[in-house]
């Protein structure tokens, strides 16, 4: 199978994209940074060079490919609604990349019960979020679930917070690694509040392994959350510690004048809560994930030697 992939040189695409060469798949993957284009080809991937505004370059490689894995960003819509314009009619698959932040509920730091099934996106639900950046997102993820009845076998993978090392040139999780970064440019490891905010997790390459499930069994129109357990980041933080030999956890005022992170970043993602929960994934897809433990995998990697050289920087993302 040809795959066109966007994203191919951050974590989660490049990790993907390694895992379908390694089952024997021909990947193209779209890059916007020309001089790393050759980095790309050295791992086998076919490089594309261009945005998620070249619509041209879009259209053009999934009419080529057999199909697609939109992996580069949760938020762009015009990208999504050019990809799904060149798929239309033809029966191939389109994985849409989503996160499960869209069900987040920011409580600073504080545990949550509310737990998420997958019927949450299903066709006739009225439920929506309440933060303005996940209403357009979920509006994204129905976009992508309602191209189904325009012929495309369409699906929204949405990822709960991923750990372990990418595959590809993009090799840190989001919040993970900002919990690192924030830990050794402050010497103390933090959490939001009192860190009892729960997140589902799920191991990179267990992601992977369920994107090829998904190209190669899904039926049209189908969301999935993606998990495999769920950590507190007081629990998280608390292997961070042990692992970096530092003291901590300690807790932290997402609006302290010293935070390293953006304000929005803290509350909505590293203080909140985002609890979800599968069965489509095993039911229709047969995944059976291999790890299952976040904070076995923080206390046995080696987060003080990837992480020495980087600079810590003011977190944004939510």
């Amino acid at each position: 199978m040809h795959v066109f992939v966007t994203g191919a040189s951050g974590y989660i695409g490049g990790t993907v994209a390694a895992h379908l060469l390694q089952a024997g798949h021909l990947v193209t993957g779209l890059i916007r940074d020309r001089a790393r284009a050759e980095e790309l080809a050295r791992l086998g991937i076919r490089p594309v060079v261009g945005t998620l505004d070249d619509t041209a370059v879009l259209a053009e490689q999934a009419h080529r490919a057999d199909a697609v894995v939109n992996a580069a960003s949760s938020d762009h819509r015009g990208a999504v609604e050019t990809l799904i314009a060149a798929l239309a009619g033809s029966g191939k698959p389109l994985i849409h990349t989503s996160g499960s932040s869209i069900v987040a509920i920011g409580t600073q730091g504080e545990a949550s019960e509310e737990i998420f099934g997958e019927d949450v996106l299903d066709a006739g639900s009225a439920w929506e979020p309440d933060h303005p950046i996940r209403k357009a997102r979920v509006a994204i993820d129905r976009l992508v679930l309602g191209a189904a009845e325009k012929g495309v076998r369409s699906a929204v993978l949405c990822n709960s917070l991923i750990y372990g090392p990418g595959r590809g040139l993009g090799r840190d999780s989001v919040l993970i690694a900002a919990l690192v970064r924030q830990a050794r440019s402050g010497g103390v490891v933090r959490h939001v509040g009192t860190g009892r905010n729960i997140w589902s997790n799920v191991h990179v390459d267990d992601v992977a392994e369920l994107y090829l499930l998904v190209l190669e069994k899904s039926p049209p129109g189908t969301f999935y959350f993606v998990e495999n357990g769920e950590e507190s980041f007081a629990a998280m933080t608390g292997a961070i510690a042990r692992s970096l030999g530092l003291p901590g956890p300690q807790p932290w005022d997402p609006g302290s004048p010293d935070n390293v992170w953006d304000p929005q970043f803290a509350g909505h993602a590293l203080g909140s809560n985002s609890r979800v929960r599968t069965t489509r994934t095993r039911d229709l897809l047969g995944w059976s994930p291999r790890h299952r433990s976040v904070t076995d995998w923080i206390t046995g990697t080696d987060l003080v030697v990837r992480h020495e050289t980087k600079h810590p920087k003011r977190e944004t993302r939510s």
